[in-house]
């Protein structure tokens, strides 16, 4: 049995050739297209710093993931070792646990817990450690659970979506969902459709994967953070702005938060 430090140690391997470029990393364009977690993360971190000071502080604790979800990933897919499959899977459950333990709306949490959010950070934490041991059990259905969970985060926005006649949120929710959905089509078809790809030489749809993702973290947050604030701060009003400028056709959604105040 191959150590778990060994290059190409795990069962998984994407479509792109190996050592194409160099002796040193198995998949160049797959591991080099991470570098976009190091640009959002950071600059998340800082855009929503304001908010974070209002709501939890624990925001930075999901930018500071999303960097290490992005380190881990570039070891993997240099290496392509088990240990590197194993550091990415679990730094993404993390993400998704902390995510969950800030902004679940409490009026989606299991009636046992009734609408306790610390009873619910326990049972999310409790839940993740499970999860994380159960991950060395079938590494390879790892990637596989994980997106499931975006079924449930999906049910939730959908819920919100009807219940919102907020255009603005109405808006970041369309753009999170269509950006979530390009990223996972990427996915998906460099999983299933290989060889296709092989035959047309074309082997980016997991770096591109990569970068959709990490473009799509952004308009995730804000979203959650929206959502989250009808329920959990109604003493405050969430703008959305855009970095650079709101005037750009493309920009860096975070939130503005201030405070509401009876003349």
């Amino acid at each position: 049995m191959p150590s778990i430090f060994a290059y190409q140690s795990s069962e998984v391997d994407w479509c792109e050739s190996n050592f194409q470029y160099s002796e040193l990393v198995a998949e160049f364009y797959n591991t080099f297209s991470n570098v976009t977690f190091f640009i959002f993360g950071p600059l998340m971190m800082f855009l929503m710093h304001p908010y974070a000071q209002k709501r939890s502080r624990y925001v930075y604790i999901i930018c500071i993931l999303f960097m290490v979800i992005g380190l881990f990933s570039m070891y993997f897919h240099m290496t392509l070792s088990f240990l590197g499959q194993l550091l990415d899977e679990i730094a993404i459950l993390w993400l998704l646990a902390s995510s969950y333990s800030i902004w679940m709306p409490r009026c989606y949490f299991p009636t046992f817990l009734g609408e306790n959010r610390p009873h619910f950070i326990c049972f999310v934490i409790i839940a993740t450690v499970i999860s994380t041991f159960l991950s060395f059990l079938r590494p390879v259905i790892n990637a596989y659970a994980l997106n499931s969970i975006a079924v449930h985060i999906l049910y939730i926005v959908f819920q919100e979506y009807k219940k919102t006649s907020n255009k603005e949120l109405r808006h970041i929710m369309e753009v999170s969902v269509i950006l979530w959905a390009f990223a996972l089509t990427s996915w998906i078809s460099d999983r299933l459709l290989c060889s296709f790809w092989q035959q047309i030489n074309f082997f980016y749809l997991h770096s591109i994967w990569h970068v959709l993702i990490s473009i799509t973290f952004p308009y995730g947050m804000v979203t959650m953070a929206l959502v989250d604030a009808r329920y959990e701060m109604p003493g405050h009003t969430l703008k959305v702005r855009y970095w650079p400028r709101d005037t750009w056709p493309v920009g860096l959604p975070y939130v503005e938060v201030s405070d509401n105040k009876n003349c």
